[in-house]
């Protein structure tokens, strides 16, 4: 088996996800191969081939020019696999390839069991196993689902380039609006969930977040539910974290969040199901009603 890793470069760095892609391959099996637009004094620690498309000249995202390289590359090499970052780049390129090859997509692919690939349905309330239906496949995979992974080494390196230019030009990276609240640097996060039952409970967790001097963030279900802004969304889909100590009250702990907040130093879950993901990830899981765990905890530290 064969695949190609398709790495990210942004704004002259190597995004750390691209060895999130090795941690999938290692589990995968078989032999890998890398593909690139990006710098070549910018390069994964990695002993394999990689081919390489200088971002100067082709953009850090062009994808008609992308996708043409990609598919040469994909020619040359017959992979069984082409494996992306499920990211703004890898989620609009992969649908052209696997458009362009007419083979199968799995998308946002979170685990591999038994053969198949494990992805989230029901709006990540679920999951189920899916096989490709085509021989070849392209894949994306959710950040954070698989370790990263660095092979070591220096990869053997093949420069690859097109005479076209495509019909779009990079222009650059618009900055997102300021946030009112930064939750990437605070040191202390205490987040809501769904567990905490109803939108009137959340000044209970804004409580807590208080007396520890930190900052009030969630999940997804909380913000698509009104109860709390965008931009206190901790997951894929809202801000990366990183602090000192994250409280996850009433989280159940998908890869979506976990994703966002997995670099915390010391993670605190509370939660009534002693069996919920977010168990896996915590440093201490306190199986408790948070609405009944919460309040006695914020009264303890404010004595």
């Amino acid at each position: 088996m064969k695949t190609i890793l398709i790495g990210e470069y942004r704004e002259g760095k190597m995004l750390d996800a691209t060895y999130e892609l090795f941690g999938f391959a290692r589990q995968l099996g078989g032999e890998t191969v890398m593909f690139l637009v990006g710098d070549e004094t910018v390069l994964p620690a990695y002993d394999g081939t990689l081919y390489l498309a200088e971002a100067v000249q082709c953009g850090e995202y062009n994808p008609e020019l992308h996708k043409k390289l990609l598919l040469e590359t994909v020619q040359k090499e017959n992979p069984d696999n082409i494996v992306f970052i499920h990211s703004s780049y890898g989620w609009d390129l992969a649908p052209r390839v696997a458009a362009a090859l007419k083979v199968a997509q799995v998308s946002e692919i979170v685990d591999i069991i038994d053969g198949g690939f494990e992805v989230g349905c029901c709006n990540a309330k679920m999951r189920r196993t899916v096989t490709p239906a085509t021989s070849r496949a392209v894949l994306t995979i959710q950040t954070g689902a698989f370790p990263a992974v660095q092979p070591g080494g220096t990869p053997a390196v093949i420069k690859i380039s097109s005479d076209s230019d495509g019909s779009l030009t990079f222009v650059g990276y618009e900055p997102a609006d300021k946030k009112d609240v930064d939750l990437a640097k605070a040191d202390i996060i205490v987040s809501a969930g769904r567990g905490v039952g109803k939108k009137d409970n959340i000044a209970i967790i804004q409580a807590l977040a208080t007396a520890l001097g930190g900052e009030l963030g969630a999940s997804r279900p909380v913000v698509d539910a009104g109860w709390v802004p965008h931009n206190q969304q901790v997951g894929t889909t809202g801000q990366t974290v990183s602090p000192k100590l994250y409280i996850a009250c009433g989280i159940s702990g998908a890869i979506q969040h976990v994703a966002g907040m997995k670099k915390a130093d010391f993670t605190l879950a509370i939660n009534k199901d002693r069996d919920a993901p977010i168990g896996e990830f915590a440093d201490v899981l306190v199986i408790a009603d948070v609405m009944q765990f919460v309040p006695a905890l914020t009264a303890k530290i404010a004595q």
